[in-house]
């Protein structure tokens, strides 16, 4: 009589409680998200073998493109025979990871609300790659942010995303919490919606607009001119929204930005 089958197979456990099985020893990647992408370039170039189009951290990542976040090329994943892909609840869509778990592919799903919760989650999530302990970029991350000092007085701000039509920033999100830590309360952090839509003319009270470079790219010449004068500051959305090696130049970028020295 046959036994039931032995495999080597390590079992971890993604942000979502997901039991995922991977290889004893991970050696291909794909990563759905920018944020995961850099991550583990930094870590751990060698082992990334495809990224969505929208990686561009680090500069001259040379893989194969799967596509968007949104859209992944399904087929040229499973093509790559990834030992695992990397996602995130909010970036990427669930039938699609569906169809990466129906084709045998391990998917590892992260999801980070909190600037506390990323450091926790990266850590995890490298640990699934085979990657253990801090690596040097996440401990200058947690520290430099240890180190951050809070705004006096804080500020209240609206940190619109879209345009066109308008939409912003509301409850429940990695944005909002690395602002408040900064100093900076979102005048839309108790909405129903985690990204509402909009009207300028009609938002709470507020003394900032913080316009990111993406996903809208808002200029000087595009979207201070509708907040009746308020102050406005652009940032780049990485600096806003990316919770991996960008969090370390985020720490010392922004409160300069936030405050315009």
């Amino acid at each position: 009589m046959t036994g039931p089958a032995v495999t080597d197979d390590r079992v971890v456990t993604d942000d979502e409680g997901r039991v995922v099985r991977v290889p004893p020893v991970v050696r291909r990647v794909v990563s759905l998200v920018p944020s995961l992408t850099e991550a583990v370039a930094a870590t751990a170039p060698g082992l990334l073998v495809g990224a969505t189009d929208w990686c561009t951290h680090p500069a001259g990542l040379d893989v194969v493109r799967v596509r968007g976040t949104k859209n992944p090329d399904v087929e040229a994943i499973v093509a790559l025979v990834p030992d695992l892909v990397l996602a995130n609840e909010e970036e990427n869509r669930p039938p699609d990871l569906d169809r990466l778990r129906a084709a045998g592919v391990p998917v590892y799903v992260t999801h980070i609300r909190t600037l506390d919760a990323a450091f926790g989650s990266l850590e995890r999530l490298l640990g699934a790659c085979g990657l253990p302990g801090g690596p040097p970029w996440l401990v200058q991350a947690r520290a430099a942010w240890g180190a951050v000092r809070p705004l006096e007085p804080r500020r209240r701000a609206v940190v619109p995303i879209w345009r066109r039509p308008w939409m912003a920033v509301g409850r429940d999100t990695f944005t909002g919490s690395l602002l408040e830590r900064l100093g900076v309360d979102n005048a839309l952090g108790r909405h129903a919606e985690r990204y509402p839509r909009i009207e300028p003319a009609g938002l709470p009270g507020h003394d900032l607009v913080v316009l990111p470079d993406e996903p809208y790219a808002f200029a000087a010449d595009d979207g201070p001119e509708a907040f009746g004068g308020v102050p406005c500051v652009l940032v780049p959305g990485r600096l806003l929204t990316w919770y991996g090696p960008a969090l370390i130049e985020a720490a010392t970028a922004l409160p300069e930005l936030l405050t315009g020295r």
